[in-house]
């Protein structure tokens, strides 16, 4: 429990971080730049992926370059999402994201569905519909759309991921081959998208920034990973403490850190998906 514990300091650490660098005056893209160099980095030496034997033939190229690009995409998303709408409904609509990964399953993977999944899969709908609708008191219209969009791309965003990793893995290439690959795309990506496109000075400050965001980003991972190896016969153990503990750690967050203030939609939202989860993971 020590290491999903840990998972859901690190993934909601990165938003803390990304929140709060962006007040400071830091640049998001970049930042989400070198974030990508220092977690390729270190996957590479965590997990060992046997990138001496990728058949350049065989690997779904395709698909590694659309995650590449994806990824980074939906990272700044993210960031925006955490401007406008905080650091509670981002972490929460992040978290359902699993709603459209498991409908995915169902249709398209023609996974098994018991009544428990459908439960949760409504109540998760349920709980991102009350959280995008609810206005803070302070928004104005501008303010509240944006916030809608950036909630909505990390909902649909962090989903599509998901979905297509699944794809990946089911056409036979390594999970540890897949992410390296990916990190590695999405930092080549990403630095010719600020070079060459937006012509960015790149400054000191957000390559060190990033660097730092990476180690937290891939530690989230490294961990979550750990544990389900570590509790490979109790996976909805690994599943509900990680998503319930994220809710839990980014909504202390908020309120402490960032003075966030809650609605009753929001608090409807949280409810709602933190039962969601539960009995999702009691389905599994």
């Amino acid at each position: 429990m020590e290491l999903i514990a840990l998972s859901a300091l690190c993934s909601v650490s990165v938003s803390i971080l990304l929140k709060w660098l962006k007040e400071k005056g830091f640049e998001p893209i970049q930042i989400i730049v070198w974030n990508y160099l220092s977690a390729s980095i270190l996957c590479f030496f965590w997990f060992k992926p046997d990138l001496s034997h990728l058949s350049l033939q065989h690997t779904p190229w395709w698909l590694i370059i659309i995650l590449g690009l994806i990824l980074p995409s939906i990272f700044l998303c993210l960031a925006k999402s955490l401007q406008f709408a905080g650091i509670i409904k981002t972490e929460l609509a992040q978290r359902l994201s699993v709603v459209w990964s498991l409908l995915a399953a169902y249709f398209i993977f023609h996974e098994n569905f018991n009544t428990l999944k459908f439960v949760g899969i409504g109540l998760g709908l349920a709980a991102v519909l009350s959280i995008i609708l609810a206005k803070g008191k302070t928004q104005n219209s501008s303010h509240y759309h944006k916030s809608i969009m950036a909630l909505i791309g990390v909902w649909l965003g962090y989903a599509l991921v998901d979905i297509l990793l699944k794809y990946t893995s089911s056409l036979g290439l390594q999970f540890s081959v897949t992410l390296n690959l990916i990190f590695i795309i999405s930092f080549i990506f990403s630095c010719i998208y600020v070079g060459f496109i937006l012509k960015q000075p790149w400054l000191t400050k957000n390559m060190m920034a990033g660097l730092v965001l990476g180690v937290l980003n891939f530690s989230n991972i490294a961990l979550y990973v750990k544990a389900h190896m570590l509790l490979k016969d109790s996976p909805a153990i690994v599943f509900a403490g990680m998503n319930i503990l994220v809710v839990v750690f980014g909504i202390v967050s908020g309120l402490i850190l960032f003075r966030e203030k809650s609605n009753w939609m929001t608090v409807l939202g949280l409810v709602l998906g933190i039962t969601g989860v539960v009995c999702l993971a009691q389905a599994m």
